[in-house]
């Protein structure tokens, strides 16, 4: 999602600007992190410019699709994260506004799309789990070369060989 320098400070004179658009950060989906699916996110903010320095508050809403922790399941993940940047267009950019996390714009255009990246990344759960466990579907008994045993225990039953001795050890009278 890309603003103009000059769009923000057009629409900036007397009130922010504001903007509400699609964002398309589908490429989420295939760096390493557990994110299945993540359909297009809904971005709306204000910027607003003091100087060289543009201030921009952002609300970003969206779904991904993660792995259920227990079962590996889909899980549908709904997210609304709020977040703040600054950059600057100023030619001093140097350490001090790097350790104040301001981030310089390069040309005429300001694009948001690796910071909302970056926040949607930082709001993933370390994990989720699926509401309904119960159905075969979300944790299969069986695949390719495995099958799931029970561990429940089994009655003792007696070796027929050794039927006879268990009535002589019953027909035994007890000693003191």
């Amino acid at each position: 999602m890309k603003l103009t320098v000059n769009q923000i400070k057009k629409g900036s004179v007397n009130e922010p600007y504001f903007f509400d658009n699609q964002a398309d950060v589908s490429e989420l989906e295939s760096m390493n992190n557990d994110i299945r699916k993540i359909s297009p996110v809904h971005v709306t903010g204000q910027a607003t410019m003091h100087g060289e320095e543009f201030y921009v508050n952002f609300h970003i809403k969206g779904e991904i699709t993660l792995p259920c922790a227990r079962t590996l399941v889909d899980v549908p993940y709904p997210f609304d994260i709020d977040a703040s940047e600054v950059f600057s267009t100023s030619a001093y950019y140097g350490k001090e506004e790097e350790e104040q996390e301001i981030h310089p714009i390069q040309g005429e255009v300001l694009d948001l799309t690796p910071y909302i990246k970056e926040n949607i990344l930082l709001e993933i759960p370390f994990r989720v789990f699926a509401e309904n466990v119960d159905s075969d579907e979300a944790a299969p008994s069986s695949g390719k070369d495995w099958e799931f045993v029970s561990e429940t225990k089994e009655e003792k039953s007696i070796d027929p060989r050794l039927k006879k001795l268990e009535s002589f050890l019953n027909n035994k009278p007890k000693e003191k």
